[in-house]
């Protein structure tokens, strides 16, 4: 492909960036199954026919593509949260249903699709780990129709307090991308080092412990002190809520992302807790709505490009080692496993408790449960795990991974919109009810 060529395809792919989400609004056709179907058309036409956009081909671009989109995406997430995390029983309550998810959910996720890829696809124990792990995550970046839109700046009442739905899948998209790393490095592991007997300690103890702790303790210091220059500094020049200036954001997430990985910690959990910690200062102040914008703008920059990427690799022979059995397993995870895992680990919930804590009914558990949107942190870990180690299969490996995400776009695409006003139109039932006369 041409540097000409490029230019026009990224143009063209701006340009539908900031329209789609407009014009496909009231449709059952998302903005990343267009940019996707894009790639595809331009995979194939004479002009670009000849680029080669494959993944095995190109790993570590591939791999720090998805990584920055990612932490870009993290800490837009994050600011976007308007509950809370504190240091409280009610507000570790308020949660509740983002722990159950991370907790239940992930790892019977991880457990299922692992086993379907050794009894299903014939993959060593490794690579079937590997897939159950790169897989597991829902994605912060994909699912922004099902998320909450940004942070409520006002004071009064909080948007996801009142749509506990979007609440849940945008925090969990927020820290499952991070936890399922000791998942990865498991698979690793057990490519490099050979039975789980010979290196379970040193994982349980570092990786799934010691990582997630430098990770929460660097992102949480991190957000007070990028909170503290930005609302509270002594000279005028650091204020930068009083300038307005967005690019503490970008600044704060490289930051701290870099310096966690740099002392060992899981970056993406490092970022996370940054911005709910930068958040959790000046909570209503408007400044987090500019940052948040920014960072959203970026994060449609990046996802637009590797959209359009997924969809020419796709045409690029991307799904050339697609097998039935990985297809049979990419369709099990988005229909099965997870929504009864995600509905097993919800539970029944009253929509309000003792408490008065907004809770999760019983159409809001069914959506919740269905919409685990995989996507660009399946491609990360893929990329990730095979610059690490060796693991054999990698052609079906990432077959089976884009085939999910392409599964996962088309069906999650299509179903959120309708999905959304069904949710709408039963909470607006009982307020309707109410106003009529007996």
């Amino acid at each position: 492909m041409t540097a000409d060529a490029a230019y026009l395809v990224v143009g063209v792919g701006l340009l539908l960036a900031v329209a789609l989400p407009t014009l496909l609004q009231r449709w059952a056709f998302s903005a990343p199954m267009a940019l996707v179907a894009t790639g595809l058309l331009v995979g194939v036409l004479p002009p670009f026919e000849t680029a080669r956009v494959s993944p095995l081909e190109h790993p570590a671009i591939t791999e720090h593509a998805a990584e920055l989109c990612i932490i870009i995406a993290l800490m837009g997430v994050g600011l976007a949260l308007d509950r809370p995390l504190e240091r409280t029983r009610a507000s570790w309550r308020a949660w509740r249903s983002t722990w159950r998810l991370l907790v239940v959910a992930m790892p019977l996720c991880i457990a299922g699709v692992a086993l379907l890829g050794w009894w299903v696809m014939a993959l060593p124990p490794a690579a079937a780990l590997l897939l159950g792990a790169a897989l597991a995550p829902t994605d912060p970046v994909l699912a922004a129709d099902v998320q909450v839109d940004g942070p409520t700046t006002t004071e009064g009442e909080h948007i996801d307090e009142h749509d506990d739905v979007r609440f849940a899948l945008t925090s969990e998209g927020g820290l499952n991308d991070a936890l399922a790393f000791p998942f990865v490095y498991a698979a690793i592991f057990l490519a490099d080092k050979g039975p789980v007997t010979e290196w379970w300690l040193r994982w349980l103890s570092w990786e799934l412990v010691g990582k997630v702790a430098i990770g929460v303790a660097v992102g949480y210091v991190g957000g007070w002190a990028l909170g503290r220059v930005a609302f509270r500094s002594r000279s005028a020049v650091f204020r930068f809520a009083e300038q307005g200036e967005p690019l503490l954001a970008l600044a704060g997430t490289l930051a701290v992302y870099g310096l966690t990985e740099l002392v060992g910690g899981w970056g993406f959990l490092a970022v996370f807790v940054a911005a709910l910690r930068l958040r959790a200062q000046e909570r209503h102040d408007e400044y987090h709505g500019v940052m948040h914008e920014m960072v959203e703008r970026l994060e449609l920059l990046l996802t637009l490009l590797l959209l359009l990427a997924l969809g020419v690799a796709l045409g690029d022979g991307l799904l050339g080692h697609l097998t039935w059995q990985g297809a049979l397993v990419g369709i099990a995870l988005v229909f099965f496993i997870r929504p009864v895992t995600a509905w097993l680990a919800l539970g029944r919930q009253s929509e309000v408790d003792q408490a008065g804590n907004q809770s999760l009914g019983p159409r809001e558990r069914l959506v919740t449960a269905f919409f685990g949107v995989r996507g660009i942190g399946s491609i990360y870990y893929i990329a990730y795990a095979l610059h690490e180690t060796s693991i054999e299969n990698a052609e079906i490996l990432w077959s089976t991974v884009g085939f999910t995400i392409l599964l996962s776009v088309v069906v999650h695409g299509m179903a959120a919109t309708p999905a959304m006003r069904w949710l709408e139109a039963a909470r607006e039932q009982p307020a309707h009810g109410a106003s009529d006369p007996v």
